[in-house]
């Protein structure tokens, strides 16, 4: 057997998250410690890419705060990412969202993904 799909089945812990695209609005609530407190944080955005397979699978989530755009890289396999929760769902045609960084207001709008019944 491989010595690093070995390491990796072995570090793979059993996290539950939703299944999301980029394009999508997601909500992260992870744990922030601070001195011997522990607190839980939500990062509300959007997800711009996901890289990685694995133990290393990694998604950006970027939002606008004070009219400067914030990105956050979050590891699915993280044990401080504490619960994933998406809001909308998007309707984009790429992988990659990186052109979303020099937009503002509506343009920077991403339509909501609906489906027919």
């Amino acid at each position: 057997m491989d010595v690093i799909k070995f390491i990796e089945e072995q570090t793979a812990q059993g996290h539950d998250h939703p299944d999301f695209r980029p394009g999508d609005n997601v909500a992260v609530s992870y744990r922030i410690v601070e001195g011997e407190k522990v607190r839980t944080q939500v990062f509300k955005g959007d997800v711009i890419q996901m890289k990685g397979h694995g133990a290393t699978k990694t998604f950006t989530v970027r939002k606008m705060s004070s009219g400067v755009g914030v990105e956050r890289i979050f590891p699915f396999a993280s044990p401080n990412v504490a619960e994933i929760k998406v809001l909308k769902r998007g309707k984009v045609r790429r992988a990659k969202l990186y052109y979303l960084r020099e937009l503002t207001g509506k343009k920077a709008k991403i339509k909501e993904r609906t489906y027919k019944k």
